[in-house]
């Protein structure tokens, strides 16, 4: 095969332009489909009904086709003039294109030479060179391999600082070094997810790789999630303070499975979690505390399957331990806690409020630890307990107000935890407790309710109708 095929070949797929022929028969055609168009369209306004009938041609008629012989062929030289200069525009743009891209390439290898530089400052000014690359540069493909290479560099292998050999002074001068290094990096993402998408230096769209990534500290709070892919799979937030307070995760999928929440503080108060996904399935909660007070839960998923809580405490009362306020919402949404585990530490759901969508705590298990829905309110939502265990713990209800929706316990099993429903107000909507088994929750069937009645939408197995609080 001859090599310049290839090479012409690698040109036009590189510029998409057709071979010159092609073009400007092209052109000619549309050229006389449009001209021909206009003149039909001439004709109709003007009511024509037929061509007068010259016998002799005088001198002035005759002049008049010598100068529309000499107008199609200067309209023929002019299409044939703005077919090459558009093609050379095209190649002109091409080439600067080039050389952009060849300016980026070359203070792209500088930039990451300085991230594998011993002193941190250097491995500073490297990314924020890098942040400054991404801004410049000339295609959406070069920015996101910018904005890859510091989520890598986050990826690296990382020592925390409960894992330092103790009173090593030089071991953790290294660690503070690298630590602020790493925060930098989480900076930078953060405030270019927070410029609008429509800024030319938003990254919101750009997907962000932060897989297997331990994090002892962290500000994405205000970031803007949108588009793209976030992927937290897998991390490890063991310590310090992360925070995702005021984040809206819309329009994209933000990934958390797997993740591990054994030691931070994790704030997403007053999160929005509107639209996309966000995945928590199989992330484990097992210390610190992870806040989602007065976040908001609508027309999305939020997938919490088989994830574990297994210690520290995960809010979603109404109020965070960063000080927002107002009640968590569930609104619209899919939210699905189904086969999650819930042994030790606290959960608290404690005047969230349940209106519309669903929730679903399906085939979970609640042994051991203390889960609060004190105070919160189901309106027009569907939530599903359906064959979840409550085997040991304490599991509160009371207070609970129940307006609306429906709320199934079915084939439930109270077999050891104390499930608290006193004080609970029943008013429109259904709860329903069908082939539930095992012994009644306290307060949900009281004997002071009138004539032994049932709260009307309340379900309960016979065998509970006459069960003493």
């Amino acid at each position: 095969m001859s090599p310049r095929l290839p090479r012409r070949r690698t040109e036009r797929r590189g510029l998409r332009l057709w071979p010159v022929g092609i073009a400007l028969a092209l052109a000619f055609t549309a050229a006389v489909l449009v001209a021909a168009g206009v003149f039909s369209a001439g004709w109709g306004l003007l009511g024509a009904r037929g061509l007068k009938p010259e016998h002799r041609v005088d001198s002035k008629t005759l002049f008049d086709l010598v100068k529309l012989s000499f107008g199609v062929v200067a309209g023929a030289g002019a299409l044939v003039a703005l077919v090459v200069a558009y093609r050379r525009q095209r190649v002109d743009e091409d080439g600067a294109l080039r050389e952009s891209t060849r300016l980026h390439t070359e203070r792209f290898t500088t930039a990451v030479s300085q991230l594998g530089n011993e002193s941190a400052a250097v491995r500073l000014g490297g990314v924020h060179a890098l942040a400054g690359l991404a801004d410049d540069a000339p295609t959406h493909a070069l920015r996101q391999t910018c904005v890859d290479v510091l989520c890598a560099y986050l990826r690296l292998p990382y020592v925390a600082e409960s894992d330092l050999p103790a009173g090593d002074a030089a071991a953790r001068h290294t660690y503070l070094a690298l630590r602020e290094v790493r925060h930098t990096v989480i900076r930078l993402v953060r405030d270019h997810l927070r410029l609008p998408a429509e800024h030319e230096h938003s990254w919101q769209g750009q997907d962000l790789d932060f897989t297997g990534v331990v994090f002892d500290g962290g500000d994405f709070s205000g970031a803007v999630f949108s588009g793209g892919r976030a992927s937290f799979g897998g991390a490890t937030f063991s310590g310090g303070r992360v925070s995702f307070g005021g984040a809206m995760f819309s329009g994209g999928t933000v990934d958390f499975s797997g993740a591990s929440f054994s030691g931070s503080t994790v704030d997403f108060s007053g999160s929005d979690f509107s639209g996309g996904a966000v995945l928590f399935s199989g992330a484990k909660f097992s210390g610190g505390r992870v806040s989602f007070g007065a976040a908001f839960f609508a027309g999305g998923r939020v997938d919490f399957r088989d994830a574990r809580f297994s210690g520290g405490t995960v809010s979603f009362t109404g109020r965070s331990s960063a000080g927002a306020v107002g009640a968590v919402r569930f609104c619209g949404s899919s939210v699905d806690f189904a086969d999650a585990t819930f042994s030790d530490g606290r959960i608290e759901f404690n005047g969230a409020a349940f209106s519309g969508g669903t929730v679903d705590f399906g085939f979970s298990e609640f042994s051991g630890s203390e889960v609060g829905f004190v105070g919160a309110r189901f309106s027009g939502s569907g939530v599903w307990f359906n064959e979840a265990t409550f085997s040991a713990g304490r599991v509160k209800f009371a207070h609970t107000n129940f307006l609306g929706g429906a709320v199934q316990f079915d084939d439930a099993a109270f077999v050891g935890a104390t499930v608290d429903f006193s004080y609970r107000c029943f008013s429109g909507g259904t709860v329903d407790f069908t082939d539930a088994r095992g012994s009644a929750p306290t307060g949900l069937v009281r004997v002071s309710d009138p004539n032994g009645q049932l709260p009307e939408g309340l379900t309960v197995p016979t065998a509970w109708h006459h069960t003493t609080p």
